[in-house]
């Protein structure tokens, strides 16, 4: 039987299995959100990925009302029921709110969540609007970002937030292991 060896070289990890070495890939720099509803209820996580071509969202949640749901960034790291503490959608290029708006998106717009009757759903999706920190509209800033779901499907136009309804679910973006 071959031997499988885990080494770092440098920053880099290493596998190496019998006498061959093979590079994996570096750790992506990573973020998190616990998302919880008004009642403090863990609905699940929501993880962000930092890679070449934009962040990529993965959210695993439970417990959610069946429909479409508003799923944004916004701008402050704080939820404190009933979410208004987590401010407007992360929007530091000042533009207009909505994928269907010539002046938009927000930097924290987002396509909506589908959920099923069973009320559990895993999401994947990516946003070039973002970064985890550092460069353009970085998560991790001086006051943090707060993960939001609404309580209704965000319209893509309407202003200043699409009229998704009630914060329903809110999570702080935290920096985590990549």
């Amino acid at each position: 039987m071959k031997r499988l060896i885990a080494m770092i070289i440098g920053t880099v990890p290493v596998l190496a299995i019998g006498g061959a070495a093979f590079a994996q890939q570096p750790a992506m720099e990573a973020a998190k959100a616990d998302v919880a509803d008004k009642d403090g209820k863990a609905l699940g996580t929501v993880e962000f990925t930092q890679t070449p071509n934009g962040v990529l969202v993965r959210a695993v949640l439970e417990g959610l009302p069946q429909g479409t749901h508003g799923f944004h960034i916004h701008a402050v790291g704080k939820c404190e029921p009933p979410f208004d503490s987590a401010g407007g959608h992360y929007n530091p290029t000042n533009t207009e709110h909505g994928f269907f708006s010539e002046g938009g998106p927000h930097a924290g717009d987002m396509v909506n969540l589908n959920v099923p009757e069973s009320g559990a759903v895993t999401f994947e999706t990516v946003t070039t609007m973002v970064t985890i920190s550092g460069g353009e509209n970085p998560l991790l800033d001086d006051d943090g970002s707060a993960l939001v779901i609404h309580g209704g499907a965000d319209d893509y136009t309407s202003q200043p937030a699409g009229d998704a309804g009630p914060r329903i679910g809110c999570g702080v973006i935290e920096a985590s292991g990549g």
